[in-house]
């Protein structure tokens, strides 16, 4: 959590923290920012003092929104340095970064540095920098969990917040989806457009995408993958395609709020129109599998791995192959079994049988998605719902919408 963040500090021996700019989302800006991702310029934190927000003029109306001090470039006499450098903006930041240690009153020690950048900049800044301030070392965090996936690891009560108005709104559009597709009718085994023409899998995520749109959430590319290509995992789906009935198809949606806030992650498995025998019992796994990981939750604490095994054994016991017993087969169960969500898809904890370490714990935000895949026979079968482990410490979805296989048409 965010309020974790001095003690992270002070755990890596840091005086300070800088979250370098850029104009693209930063997810370690955003977080220190109270939400707010401004481009360009770079966010300050010492040890022990909220952040400070370093920003052009152009920014600080905006800036000011965070409700954080701000020092702008003017108040550091960029210009002026730029000037006093002959123009030499390499020459005028190492000047600035003098001045921005004297400004903010950083004390001499180790400064950790974040966010993103041109790394071909940084790597010849840093030296720069520390043989300008020997006394304020710029350093890296190696560890593989840094000080930002370390406080990532907990929501406070803000987070969870808005986590859950995200995770409401994904919902409403799988079941506008639902609804959007369940309109049309077929021919044959194609499903058709009211002029006849197929409708494609390219025309199910325009219209996904403008009902997030419609919601204040955007597409990060998602997951709408039909028959062989459902059954690799990370396919995201021909947009050519045309629907068809009674083919598995892989609806995986992981929308942000607008400009790379919260996200929320959810999985379904769609048959429309009837689901073949086959599809069926591999879903009907699939949905026991879930369920073996949602009882198995114990208390926070619990190793995540546990959770992984126990839906391991039960895939390897109906004879799939496992991460476990054929780590390079691509059919059967063939990913971990879910992940921790945020600011980012991606976060810790993992529940993987191969990370030993993670624990769950209160205020986690967790995905829990197993999945059955054999390619070549056209099946890919995967269901996800996220879920917050509450302050009580008990495992609750935030995914509301409903587990149907087969999608019916009305038209």
């Amino acid at each position: 959590m965010r309020a974790d963040i001095d003690r992270l500090m002070t755990a890596r021996d840091l005086q300070a923290i800088v979250v370098t700019g850029g104009e693209h989302p930063n997810t370690p800006r955003r977080y220190l920012s109270n939400g707010l991702d401004i481009h360009n310029g770079m966010t300050v934190k010492k040890r022990g003092s909220a952040p400070v927000l370093i920003v052009g003029g152009m920014e600080m109306e905006e800036a000011a929104k965070a409700g954080l001090p701000i020092v702008t470039y003017m108040d550091l006499d960029w210009i002026k340095l730029i000037q006093e450098a002959d123009g030499d903006r390499a020459k005028a930041f190492v000047l600035l970064w003098g001045r921005l240690i004297e400004k903010l009153a950083i004390p001499p020690g180790r400064i950790g540095l974040y966010g993103v950048g041109d790394l071909n900049v940084w790597i010849e800044r840093v030296p720069q920098l520390n043989a300008a301030y020997p006394d304020h070392p710029i350093v890296g965090d190696a560890s593989d969990v840094t000080l930002f996936d370390e406080a990532f690891l907990t929501k406070d009560e803000d987070e969870l917040r808005v986590i859950r108005e995200v995770a409401a709104k994904t919902s409403a559009v799988q079941q506008v989806t639902w609804d959007y597709i369940s309109g049309h009718r077929a021919e044959g085994e194609v499903v058709v457009k009211p002029d006849g023409s197929p409708l494609t899998i390219g025309d199910v995520k325009r219209f996904v995408r403008r009902a997030l749109l419609d919601r204040g959430l955007e597409d990060t590319d998602m997951i709408f993958a039909q028959g062989r290509d459902a059954g690799f995992p990370h396919s995201r789906g021909e947009e050519a395609m045309a629907l068809r009935q009674g083919v598995p198809i892989v609806f995986d949606l992981f929308p942000r709020q607008i400009g790379g806030g919260y996200f929320h992650d959810t999985t379904r498995t769609w048959c429309i129109g009837h689901a073949p025998e086959k599809v069926q019992a591999i879903y009907n796994q699939v949905m026991t599998a879930f369920q073996i990981a949602v009882d198995h939750y114990a208390e926070p604490g619990q190793p995540t791995h546990s959770m992984q095994e126990a839906v391991l054994d039960y895939f390897e016991s109906q004879g799939h192959p496992t991460q476990r017993t054929q780590p390079n087969s691509t059919n059967g169960y063939v990913h971990s079994l879910g992940h921790g969500i945020g600011l980012n898809i991606h976060e810790s904890p993992s529940i993987s049988h191969l990370r030993k370490d993670d624990i769950f714990q209160k205020g986690n935000i967790i995905t829990i998605e197993p999945g059955l895949y054999y390619p070549e026979e056209g099946i890919g079968v995967r269901v996800e719902d996220s879920f917050i482990i509450d302050h009580d410490g008990n495992l609750v979805s935030i995914t509301d919408f409903h587990k149907e296989l087969v999608l019916p048409l009305k038209g």
